[in-house]
């Protein structure tokens, strides 16, 4: 439905800058739909409206991540506070789990005994609410970086799933308005829980892989293994780690064998720029070593990977 990439760098400010907008008009959303779903009688809007209010949270937290984000490393914090980004995304993503849990027991209620519903209220109200999200996705597409930042990602699939609820609340109020067929809404309520679903493990399960500290999604070991042993005078390599401290912020530490005599100042300079050119990785420890030095800590080399 949507690209996401982008072609220009976004700044932290960008992101904040979409959320905070974001959260301005869903605050606005959820005060409609409650309104439109007590004079129309309708269910479907004011679980809507409850689905939004988990999303004003939910986008709320996210801009919160950012700004203890931005606070300065501490001699207890010596990375900072930006991991607490990936922490704000995992709670987005179970939130997110909980709801389709929570849709799909509304929904089996319905099935049983379906709501009457106005249906002409409830597509005017649902058309509303479909604009202000579509709106709402582009500001996130357009100011900020759901591709490169994991916890703005989080905050755009939970405007993801709104606009199909939204859609699926479009078609359940046309096939009631013109058919009288209830059983659309919780038919498509089922369809909409299962897209959220999806959604909340991907965000759950990227979130906790950054927290397992695994290697960022895209970067090859084995390709950035094959560049350092390249460079002039490395003999071999070992106790290559590579991680995240937050989605768009890789790190790399390794033990460089070199040949007696290698100047290693200029080489770890050689290193450190060829990293953040070829692979973006501007945190880089690397310890250089006169000969074979053989591994005795519990941190063994992997072995590469693409």
């Amino acid at each position: 439905m949507f690209e996401l990439s982008h072609e220009h760098h976004h700044h932290p400010t960008d992101n904040k800058k979409a959320l905070l907008l974001a959260l301005m008009l869903i605050f606005v959303l959820v005060i409609a739909e409650v309104i439109g779903g007590l004079l129309t009688n309708s269910l479907a809007l004011l679980a809507d409206a409850g689905h939004m209010l988990s999303d004003f949270f939910a986008i709320g937290l996210a801009l919160i991540a950012f700004k203890i984000g931005e606070r300065a490393a501490s001699k207890s914090k010596t990375f900072g506070y930006r991991r607490f980004e990936i922490l704000a995304a995992l709670v987005n993503g179970v939130v997110l789990i909980v709801i389709s849990g929570f849709v799909l027991w509304q929904a089996l209620q319905r099935f049983q005994e379906p709501p009457e519903v106005a249906g002409a209220g409830m597509l005017a109200f649902a058309s509303f609410a479909l604009v202000i999200n579509l709106l709402i996705a582009w500001i996130f597409l357009r100011e900020g970086d759901v591709k490169g930042n994991l916890n703005l990602r989080g905050a755009f699939f939970h405007v993801l799933g709104d606009i199909v609820g939204t859609i699926g609340v479009l078609v359940a109020g046309l096939l009631i308005l013109f058919f009288n067929w209830t059983l659309a809404d919780p038919i498509i309520s089922t369809g909409v829980a299962l897209l959220i679903l999806t959604a909340g493990f991907r965000i759950a399960k990227e979130s906790i892989h950054v927290l397992m500290e695994g290697k960022p999604p895209g970067m090859s070991l084995q390709k950035i293994e094959k560049h350092l042993k390249e460079l002039p005078h490395v003999r071999s390599m070992h106790d290559i780690h590579l991680w995240s401290i937050t989605s768009d912020f890789p790190a790399l530490s390794c033990h460089l064998v070199v040949e007696d005599g290698a100047d290693r100042d200029a080489l770890l300079r050689e290193a450190t720029d060829m990293l953040k050119e070829e692979f973006h990785i501007s945190h880089a420890v690397i310890q250089m070593e006169g000969g074979e030095v053989e591994c005795t800590t519990m941190c063994s080399s992997p072995r590469p990977s693409t």
